[in-house]
């Protein structure tokens, strides 16, 4: 069985534009893609855990893993899309700092979850002899992780940084330490 994510495109978006067309774009390539992509990566890790449950390399744990990273992004999205983005797409207010606060806390905790795939999955390098589902789910956390960062480096870096003051900016997300712990920017 050939298993099949959605591809995704390369990013295109040139920072720079306005905040609307900024969350029309993250509503777009990163929300739609994450509801896309999790439910088919949780089928395939536990169909990789059932069948290959004797295998050393077995990511045990993976799916419970991708689960709560969907629930938990679910969540988040759904504020970022009913009471954060809204917001921003007006103008922001005075106020905007604090619920850009909370999902920056959230995105590190992203970062954590990312980094705990990474732990189960050899860094999304499937062992020698894997089959195709196998490989399969390891290409889409790949994929996953890379555009989870994307999205997080957007709205730390690009999104909210429009809505906050410089000095909080800089504190928030300093020169040496990455936006959620996993992508480096």
């Amino acid at each position: 069985m050939n298993a099949r994510l959605p591809t995704t495109q390369a990013e295109t978006f040139v920072p720079g534009s306005d905040p609307a067309a900024l969350i029309d774009h993250i509503l777009e390539r990163y929300h739609a893609v994450h509801r896309t992509q999790l439910p088919e990566l949780i089928r395939m890790a536990r169909r990789v855990e059932a069948v290959h449950r004797e295998h050393p390399q077995v990511p045990a744990g993976l799916a419970d893993v991708l689960d709560a990273m969907e629930q938990d992004l679910l969540v988040h999205m759904q504020k970022e899309e009913a009471i954060l983005f809204p917001l921003l797409k007006a103008g922001g207010n005075p106020f905007v700092g604090q619920p850009i606060s909370m999902m920056r806390a959230e995105h590190i905790e992203h970062g954590a979850t990312l980094d705990r795939l990474a732990g189960l999955t050899n860094n999304a390098t499937p062992p020698q002899g894997a089959c195709n589902t196998w490989r399969a789910l390891y290409a889409g956390i790949a994929q996953l992780s890379e555009d989870l960062a994307h999205h997080i480096h957007l709205e730390n870096n690009v999104l909210f940084a429009q809505f906050e003051a410089p000095q909080v900016v800089a504190k928030s997300t300093p020169s040496h330490s990455p936006c959620c712990g996993s992508c480096g920017g």
